[in-house]
């Protein structure tokens, strides 16, 4: 990652509700050979109270080439990207000022470094299939359950999938949001925003909740 102290996200607990906000990562690890394999999967954060490593949890199919591995862990680099939309000079109100404004993005990503290792235990994959599942239905009224469904159907299931887990040793978090620019600018890129497709209104609504206010020195396009 390309770090730049104006946009760093440095706190443990901003960290992790980012991690479980974003939810979704591309998990690299090398395949064996000598090259490079990566899925797109949902991760569980595993925070333990005594301060030891964070943990992060999924599952594959067992059809992927990361399930067929072995039992030899190997680091693992978790990608999360987050909310992301371009941002235009004209959003800046000191482009009729002073004319020196150029294009740029603005994102939010956490980079997770750790040891991954294959959990091809029945209980360990019906464990994060569970607690993913309870994660992601807790906001709504009715939640649905993974024992909602017949328990041969969900075991059936779960024999063509493989638990995995990544020790966590690095963490690096950036939240890129407009942090070294003027007030005035960013209310501008925040007004621009919200009423952008895509991304850009959680860009504007993460720019105005303060969370990642950071005061920067310099420009910086990415």
């Amino acid at each position: 990652m390309n770090r730049t102290p104006a946009f760093e996200v440095t706190d443990a607990g901003a960290i992790a509700r980012l991690v479980r906000d974003l939810a979704f990562a591309q998990v690299v690890t090398g395949d064996g050979g000598g090259g490079f394999v990566a899925s797109s999967v949902p991760l569980l954060l595993d925070v333990p109270a005594d301060g030891g490593p964070w943990r992060l949890r999924g599952h594959l199919a067992r059809s992927n080439p990361q399930a067929r591995l072995g039992d030899t862990p190997m680091s693992a680099l978790a990608l999360m990207v987050g909310p992301h939309a371009y941002v235009s000079p004209s959003a800046y109100p000191s482009k009729a000022e002073t004319g020196r404004v150029v294009p740029t993005w603005n994102y939010v990503e956490v980079h997770l470094h750790g040891m991954f290792r294959l959990t091809d235990d029945a209980a360990d994959t019906l464990a994060v299939v569970t607690d993913l599942t309870d994660a992601h239905e807790s906001a709504r009224s009715q939640p649905w359950q993974v024992s909602d469904a017949p328990a041969d159907y969900v075991s059936t299931l779960a024999r063509g999938i493989v638990g995995f887990e990544i020790v966590v040793e690095r963490v690096e978090a950036k939240a890129k949001l407009s942090q070294n620019k003027s007030d005035a600018d960013r209310r501008g890129v925040v007004d621009d925003l919200s009423g952008r497709p895509g991304g850009g209104p959680e860009v504007a609504r993460l720019m105005g909740s303060g969370e990642f206010d950071r005061p920067g020195p310099s420009d910086n396009l990415l």
